[in-house]
């Protein structure tokens, strides 16, 4: 069984990211594990990381 803990800060469960989209488009996410976030290239943002949390609110999100 691997815990959060056990998880590398630059990865993110697979798993997660086949579930996780884009709060604005719907579409899929690619992780940036150098910057630690996750990209929605059809909105041009970057959603932050933090803790090992994805925080998806667009208003936390960097503009790329």
């Amino acid at each position: 069984m691997t815990t959060s803990s056990d998880r590398s800060e630059d990865t993110v469960d697979p798993k997660l990211l086949e579930v996780l989209v884009c709060p604005v488009t719907k579409g899929p996410l690619e992780f940036d594990g150098a910057r630690r976030e996750l990209i929605s290239r059809s909105a041009r943002l970057a959603y932050p990381i933090r803790d090992g949390i994805p925080i998806m609110l667009p208003d936390e999100a960097r503009k790329i």
